[in-house]
């Protein structure tokens, strides 16, 4: 059983994740930052980087008109002194347009996964000091249902299984697309989790 300090712990690594959410998908840039490590990184499948560039990109994006949003599910959070690694269910859906059988159409697509989190204390406060997505499975949809797809079979296949319409929605919007990403099962992800389980018990963070 955790003691009471880990589950204070848990609670407001939660919380700080449930932020994370709200007031990017808000816009709510100012208050974003701040759940972030000064040394935070944001591994996603169209942008790696430091935190104060991801906002930047992602404020260009709002202003092309790019709509990206995420929901978030469970989380089980695993606490060693001052770091922790928290793993929380979400769905990231994404709207664009792509081929349609009479022109262009709007669609969305839902990627299911999980965050997977590098958290550290930093002043007293847990703070987001990298966080790679795990993509599971993604699906598209017309906006309009009575609309028809006719998407580019050869470049859908070429984009790994777990995320393979978000990438390609993003590959039509102008994003250079990560293909080596986490997904449900494979060498990467486990490869992930031990980099985590060897950071948590006071290893580097390998990058």
């Amino acid at each position: 059983m955790n003691d009471h300090s880990d589950l204070d712990s848990e609670l407001l690594i939660r919380q700080m994740v449930e932020r994370w959410a709200v007031w990017r998908d808000a816009g709510d840039w100012e208050r974003f930052a701040t759940v972030w490590h000064p040394e935070g990184v944001m591994m996603a499948t169209w942008f790696q980087g430091p935190f104060a560039d991801f906002i930047r990109v992602t404020k260009e994006g709002w202003a092309k008109g790019v709509s990206i949003l995420h929901f978030l599910g469970g989380s089980v959070v695993e606490v060693a002194g001052e770091r922790a690694i928290a793993q929380t269910k979400m769905t990231i859906s994404q709207r664009g347009m792509v081929e349609g059988a009479d022109g262009p159409v709007l669609c969305d697509v839902v990627c299911t996964g999980r965050f997977y989190d590098f958290v550290e204390k930093h002043e007293g406060q847990w703070k987001l000091l990298h966080r790679q997505p795990i993509y599971e499975k993604d699906r598209i949809d017309p906006v309009d249902s009575s609309a028809s797809l006719k998407l580019d079979a050869q470049a859908l296949a070429a984009f790994p299984e777990g995320y393979r319409h978000l990438a390609y929605i993003q590959t039509r919007i102008g994003y250079t697309v990560k293909l080596d990403m986490p997904m449900l099962k494979g060498p990467v992800v486990e490869e992930l989790y031990c980099r985590g389980a060897r950071w948590l018990v006071g290893g580097p963070l390998e990058r």
